[in-house]
This record gives structure tokens, sequence and C-alpha cells, in this order.
């Protein structure tokens, strides 16, 4: 089980790479087109994607860490350190609205020249390549059970979503000429909302994750499937199912018939954890205490 989770985390980092480069490409583009189209919310939208790199880089150092083995001091593995990576993603996000509505609110107060109406194609390029890619990654960490890939997907949708509102006001400004110079920004504060609600809901999940809150329903339904088809199980006493990074953890009480001999409790217990492990549920350990039938 820890070389899947290993599996998992590795391929979740180069997901985050993939990221990375494309925040590099993208914040390149935003960068020119904002300073030579006369676009405040391209420039702003390039610095926000430079911070991006940097929060990436603290993902994939946490799929680094939650990959490494159980070992002394850390016997249940490094599990929490994706949510921790979660919980960075989160904060950067809010922080990210929290700029953006303050360079925003400069842009309406302080008059400035109307953006260029090409600066149009280059924010469809990057509303098309940050929500394709935030699928891609919201999709993966649905597969993977991963916080801290879901968080990068929520970022980069706020990107795009940054994106769009910069095209809006864009568009308005172009179209209706004088006097709506500061559309672009007007959107930008608007989505600015937005992404601090994504932010907030990112950091919920994170924390959720940290305090070991209890697996969905139908995970632990089927936990207790798998356990009562176990030869030698009558009932089961309790349930508990955590996640623990990008696998879960079982506490298991298991009842059996109290006539039996201690070894074959044993043996009982050891193949409840056996076909708990070889399910396909992402489970990375399991305890199994025995208790007599009533």
């Amino acid at each position: 089980m820890v070389a899947a989770v290993r599996s998992r985390a590795e391929e979740s980092g180069r997901l985050v790479l993939k990221g990375i480069v494309l925040n590099l490409a993208l914040a390149a583009v935003k960068g020119a087109g904002g300073l030579f189209g006369h676009s405040a919310a391209l420039v702003a939208d390039a610095i926000e994607s430079l911070l991006d790199v940097a929060t990436s880089a603290l993902v994939w150092t946490g799929f680094k860490w939650a990959a490494q083995p159980p070992d002394e001091d850390h016997p249940y593995g490094h599990g929490k350190a994706e949510a921790l990576a979660a919980f960075a993603v989160a904060l950067v996000i809010l922080g990210a609205a929290t700029w953006i509505s303050w360079f925003a609110v400069g842009g309406i107060l302080v008059p400035h020249e109307a953006p260029e109406p090409w600066t149009l194609a280059v924010l469809a390029l990057v509303i098309a390549g940050k929500t394709l890619f935030s699928r891609r990654l919201a999709q993966a960490g649905r597969q993977q059970g991963s916080s801290a890939l879901g968080a990068e997907a929520s970022h980069h949708l706020s990107d795009a979503l940054t994106s769009a509102a910069a095209f809006i006001g864009i568009t308005l400004s172009v179209l209706l000429g004088p006097g709506w110079e500061t559309a672009d920004d007007w959107a930008a504060l608007l989505a600015s909302a937005v992404i601090a609600a994504n932010g907030v809901k990112v950091f919920r999940q994170a924390l959720h994750d940290a305090m070991d809150r209890a697996a969905p329903g139908e995970l632990a339904a089927e936990v207790q499937r798998v356990a009562l088809g176990v030869a030698g199980v009558v009932n089961l006493d309790e349930c508990r199912v955590r996640k623990s990074g990008l696998a879960y953890l079982v506490d298991l009480h298991v009842r059996v018939d109290p006539t039996i001999t201690v070894h074959a409790g044993h043996e009982i217990a050891h193949a409840v954890k056996d076909a708990l492990l070889a399910a396909p549920l992402r489970i990375g350990d399991v305890l199994v205490h025995i208790e007599p039938a009533q």
C-alpha cells in the first residue's frame, strides 16, 4: 500500500510541475500583453501567475513529503504534508483575492488609458488554458482523493475567473468607449469576491483533512461490507474511517464466535485487514480489535 500511495503522490507531483510550466508561460504572455496593451488587469494577472509558481512549488514539495514511507518519528506516514500544502494554496488564494481587489480599487480611483482591443485575444488564450488545466487537476484530485490537487485546481480556476472578468471589462471599454476605461477594474473587483469564496472553500477542506474528519458515509459502508464478507466475522461493533493524505486509515471492532481460540480470532483479524487492504478503497492501514459476539 505504501508503494501505491507513493505512486499517486508522484503522479500528482508531475501534474503540479506541468502547472508550474503553464504558469511561467502564461505569466510571460500576460505581462507582455499588459505592458504593450495598456491593461493594468493583465499586468496584475501576470504577477499573480508568478506567485502561483511559488505556491505550486510548495504543493509539489508537499507531495514529495507525502510519498515518504512511515518511519520511527511518523509511524502513520507523512500524508498530512498533503493537507499542509492545501493550506498553503488556500492562503495564497485568499491573499491573491485581497491583492486583486486592492489593485482594482486603485485602477478605479486613478484614471488610466483604455486597454488595446487585441488584449482580448491574449485573455481568451489564458482563459482556455487555465480552465482546461483546472478541470484536469480537479479530475485527478477526485481520483487520487487529494485535497492539495483539488486546491491547485481551484487556484487555476481562480486565475481563469480573474482573466474572464478582465475580458468582460475590456470588451465593455472597447465597445462603449470613453468613460468606460475602468470597466476591467470593476470586473476584477467582482472576480476577487468569487476567488475569496473559493479560497475559503479550499481552506475548509484542508482543515477537515488536518483534523481527521470522518470519511464519506459511502466509503465507511463499503468498508463494513468488505469486513462482513470475511469468514468468521459475525458482526461489527464499531467502524471508524479517517483520511490521512492520499490514503484512509480504518479502525474496526469485529465480533467473532466467543468459543473460538485466540489464534483463530487472530487469523480472522488478519483476514479482515488483508481484505480491506486488497480492496480498491485507497486504504493505507487497518487496526482490527476482536470482541466476542453476544
